[in-house]
């Protein structure tokens, strides 16, 4: 067992037990966090935070699994969140243990039916609050309908609650800083060091910077490890990924792609391959050619389809106590179709029966706007909600509180809007893991790729895979 640089015996023992719960033996890096992380635990005062930094393959997420079941042992509950299912579904698959997504954690409906969200009251005492993926978790203070509109702020008014009791909970913040800040930022908040400790907090922080031993051998790694020190070093000279040397980061040319995307179904199924691209205009020509070129599906929308979720909705969870509504970024897979397309507010429509992926595989009957699935923006463009609510809202009777309400009850109003879930843009993929990423480096002007946001889009998209990766029409110079 490596030598415990602690005196303390409290330190030691848990520091023991976490080591205990590791298949490995770790690295000086990741022995100075745990002791870092134990003495964090014994010690650390009222309203304090551990921010966990860690680039691809440092081991983060494994080591956190192992001081999860050592807290467990000794009856110490913790709190596992992520900013959206998927991610929350990745790191319960690591740690053994049920994860949640921050806004399903912290806040609850302000009324039966309502669609506002407040600030939970947090009813843990001595509890560790584990939050991954926290470069994704924005502050921007926009219109939302929950808490005040900024998550980061409602996460920490959340678990330290009143500051005039001492609930003795404690947060912990994992996070990549190489990957994408959260839209409209430079910076990730949640990874940065000032503004954390603008919350009066008492600061820890430890970066994992030292890739694993049984990660040395993987391309993939590798490839994000070259990405990474381009981003630390600040010169952004176009990335040479080496695409010769190893069998799971590769080049394929747009002759073999198709072709290729196939054999990846049929070895891990079509769950554990996606492409990543950089606009929805391009994720939208992606999901056509698969559909209609590998999946031979002529209809809008068939059985079998993946779809994923592009705006939050409330209105189709609302006899399940489990979740209080389907979030952005939600994957769903259609179980049937029901009926035939209804056009109707300029819009088409469908009845379907969807699986909530990332919610146990819940099954919900719901309506789906077609149009948001052929469209090249994120969701409905402004001129089809803008008509969508005044048609609508012409057919409704009553003053204008009773129309405000029908509203909220009307199925069309409150349909799902989707896109397929076989191309995606990065940040949509991000806090995801697939077997197998394809990703689509066509279209990038050279100029584009010697900039900081390039190398953090691509690190980003790279680090999504498990197994494979295959850079679509790569070119070196």
């Amino acid at each position: 067992m490596p030598a415990l640089s602690s005196s303390d015996d409290r330190v030691r023992s848990l520091a023991i037990d976490v080591l205990g719960e590791l298949p490995y033996e770790p690295n000086d890096d990741q022995m100075l966090l745990i002791v870092a992380l134990c003495h964090f635990l014994c010690f650390s005062p009222t309203r304090s935070v551990f921010l966990l930094g860690g680039f691809a393959g440092t081991g983060k997420t494994s080591l956190t699994g192992a001081i999860v079941r050592a807290l467990s042992g000794r009856r110490i509950p913790t709190v596992l969140m992520a900013p959206t299912g998927r991610a929350a579904h990745v790191l319960a698959a690591h740690s053994g243990r049920k994860a949640y997504t921050i806004h399903r954690t912290i806040y609850r409906q302000s009324s039966y039916g309502s669609d506002t969200f407040g600030i939970a009251d947090n009813r843990y005492r001595s509890a560790l609050f584990i939050v991954d993926e926290a470069s994704m978790i924005a502050n921007g203070g926009e219109l939302s309908p929950f808490g005040t509109g900024r998550l980061l702020d409602d996460l920490f008014t959340y678990v330290y609650g009143n500051e005039l009791i001492d609930n003795s909970c404690r947060l912990l913040l994992m996070g990549d800083t190489a990957q994408l800040p959260p839209v409209g930022v430079q910076e990730s908040p949640a990874l940065d060091e000032n503004v954390l400790q603008g919350y009066g907090a008492t600061l820890y922080a430890v970066l994992l910077r030292q890739v694993a031993r049984q990660a040395l051998e993987s391309g993939i790694l590798r490839a994000a490890t070259m990405l990474r020190e381009i981003i630390e070093s600040g010169n952004y000279v176009m990335p040479q990924i080496d695409v010769t040397t190893s069998d799971d980061c590769v080049a394929v040319s747009s002759e073999f792609l198709l072709e290729t995307v196939s054999d990846c179904y049929d070895r891990d199924g079509i769950e554990q391959t996606v492409i990543v691209t950089r606009s929805n205009k391009r994720a939208t020509l992606f999901n056509r050619g698969i559909r209609g070129s590998i999946l031979y599906r002529e209809e809008l929308l068939s059985t079998g389809d993946l779809l994923m979720v592009v705006k939050n909705n409330y209105y189709w969870t609302r006899e399940y106590d489990s979740f209080d509504f389907i979030a952005n970024g939600d994957a769903l897979r259609v179980r049937r179709v029901r009926g035939d397309i209804e056009h109707r507010y300029g819009l088409q429509f469908l009845t379907a029966e969807v699986e909530l992926v990332d919610h146990d595989g819940v099954e919900i009957e719901v309506k789906v706007v077609v149009d948001s699935l052929l469209s090249d923006t994120p969701a409905l463009t402004r001129e089809q909600q803008e008509r969508l609510f005044n048609e609508v809202w012409n057919e409704l009777s009553g003053d204008k509180r009773s129309r405000f309400k029908a509203l909220k009850e009307h199925p069309y109003f409150n349909a799902l809007q989707v896109k397929y879930g076989y191309a995606v843009t990065c940040h949509k993929a991000q806090g995801g893991q697939w077997r197998n990423v394809f990703v689509d480096m066509g279209g990038i002007a050279p100029e584009a790729a010697t900039t900081l946001d390039y190398h953090r889009w691509l690190y980003t998209a790279v680090t999504r895979a498990t197994d494979h990766v295959y850079l679509i029409n790569y070119r070196s110079e």
